[in-house]
């Protein structure tokens, strides 16, 4: 059964991103003028200014920097609470905050290996694939 979830942003840019994640992939945008990768979505470049970006495949491999746990109720009942948050920084450099699979707070360790995985969520825009981290 898919997981309720807030709503995705979408429009250009975004519904590439989410198109990868439907097939599996979890891809970012790469600078062709000087390699680096951007995230979030951009329309040019955050460190050079290209407008040349294509979509680069990332491992789905990371470590986890840092995490933390919500107890308010931000998105007015669409996600259970409390609701474990992670920061990923991925092996290719870029950081992504996502929610853990099966680790709980006290679970939850700066440095531990993550992989990604992907699971059935849905929005007021219909069901969709969510990258998310687990214990690797």
């Amino acid at each position: 059964m898919a997981q309720r979830r807030p709503d995705r942003i979408r429009g250009p840019g975004h519904d590439d991103f989410w198109a990868w994640c439907e097939r599996g992939e979890l891809r970012l945008q790469r600078c062709a003028a000087c390699g680096r990768i951007s995230w979030p979505v951009v329309a040019e470049c955050e460190f050079c200014g290209g407008l040349e970006l294509s979509w680069a495949r990332m491992s789905g491999r990371g470590t986890i920097v840092s995490g933390c746990t919500f107890e308010r109720d931000y998105y007015k009942g669409v996600l259970p609470l409390p609701c474990e948050t992670i920061l990923v920084e991925l092996e290719e450099g870029p950081f992504f905050i996502s929610n853990p699979v099966d680790l709980t707070w006290r679970e939850i360790e700066p440095g531990m290996p993550v992989k990604l995985v992907f699971i059935d969520c849905e929005d007021s825009g219909g069901p969709f694939k969510l990258p998310v981290f687990e214990k690797a």
